[in-house]
């Protein structure tokens, strides 16, 4: 990450797998304590340390490989919770995605594309209201893209970039 994009990233996650691909990728891993509240207690703590955070938040695809529908939404809801927490520590871009959509109804992950909410005060605001995959496929000002090109958008309203797409 660092080489390539010339940032310095940390990973905040609980799940061993994607403590693993963040170091494949050179970020460095700040470990925590279990829950959801101690990942945002090790953002706050590294704020200064790093340019860029990954934080993984597992409980949701748990809850839709369960196949609990209600629980899945109680972890959007717990998450929701810790976003006005992590706005206070001034990010110049925040990103909320997933890697896969785990649909409660078939307890696996599927194809559908993932909802993506990307903040930075040089981003144009679109006409969404609401959080979800059906929202953001049907009113989402970023369209549906390849996530391999999250990175550089990201980078661009970071304004780390000297020229975008060219």
């Amino acid at each position: 990450m660092e080489e390539v994009f010339g940032i310095k990233c940390a990973a905040i996650a609980t799940y061993p797998m994607y403590k693993g691909v963040a170091k494949l990728v050179g970020m460095d891993v700040v470990e925590c304590g279990p829950e959801p509240e101690d990942e945002v207690e090790a953002l706050k703590k590294n704020y200064d340390k790093y340019d860029y955070f990954y934080l993984h938040y597992k409980k949701t695809d748990s809850r839709g490989e369960d196949g609990d529908f209600n629980a899945k939404v109680k972890e959007i809801e717990h998450f929701d919770s810790l976003v006005a927490p992590i706005r206070t520590l001034k990010f110049d871009v925040i990103a909320v995605t997933g890697d896969h959509s785990t649909p409660a109804v078939l307890k696996a992950h599927s194809w559908h594309p993932c909802p993506l909410l990307l903040w930075s005060r040089f981003e144009r605001s679109d006409t969404c209201e609401r959080f979800g995959e059906t929202e953001c496929a049907a009113r989402g000002g970023l369209g549906r893209m390849p996530s391999k090109y999250l990175m550089p958008i990201m980078l661009a309203c970071a304004q780390r970039l000297d020229k975008f797409g060219a």
